[in-house]
């Protein structure tokens, strides 16, 4: 019964939906794990969603399924920059948003983001005013194929991939008395990704 739910369900669905599917006295978090056992080597796998589980092409089979198509709606740089500050920063505030971002942030950008259903309203921060924070949702999880937020590339990911530069913006170096480095301002956040 859970495996004709998984296959059938287009979005993840979570232990406790299944529960309430499945009769009295079944155990959908051990059943999904046996499944997930089963499936592995296969041409699907069960795979965790954040908080719920779907079926997917195996990654190695993946290309079976591309399509080449034209992509119609591309998000902004603003998109994928807000889109980045609250996936790494979540729960984040626009206010916050902007702070790191040095500009202010647009209504439509917010919208097409939640639009998209990549982001979605946290909780109110407990400050003045109350602003409501922003995180991201688990359809962005799914699109990108992560488990959770903690799963996001590091900033030694990011730099391997040619997305990142591997030396510090000009001026920007602590200079000694000799003129050389005292410390690699790249080097001080390693650790906090």
């Amino acid at each position: 019964m859970v495996e004709a739910i998984l296959f059938a369900t287009v979005e993840p669905i979570g232990v406790a939906d299944l529960n309430t599917r499945l009769p009295h006295g079944c155990d959908a978090a051990a059943t999904v794990e046996r499944l997930r056992k089963r499936y592995e080597g296969r041409g699907v796998s069960v795979v965790k969603v954040g908080d719920a589980w779907a079926m997917r092409t195996a990654p190695d089979l993946g290309f079976l399924m591309q399509k080449e198509t034209v992509e119609t709606r591309k998000l902004s740089r603003a998109a994928v920059e807000t889109l980045a500050i609250i996936a790494y920063h979540q729960p984040v505030t626009r206010a916050e948003i902007e702070e790191i971002r040095g500009v202010s942030v647009s209504r439509g950008t917010v919208d097409q983001l939640l639009e998209l259903e990549w982001i979605r309203f946290g909780r109110r921060k407990m400050t003045p005013g109350r602003p409501v924070t922003y995180v991201v949702t688990q359809e962005f999880l799914d699109h990108f194929g992560l488990e959770s937020a903690r799963d996001l590339p590091g900033l030694k990911e990011l730099r391997a991939a040619g997305l990142l530069e591997n030396r510090p913006p000009p001026g920007d170096a602590l200079q000694g008395d000799d003129g050389e480095d005292d410390q690699d301002q790249t080097d001080m956040f390693e650790d906090e990704a």
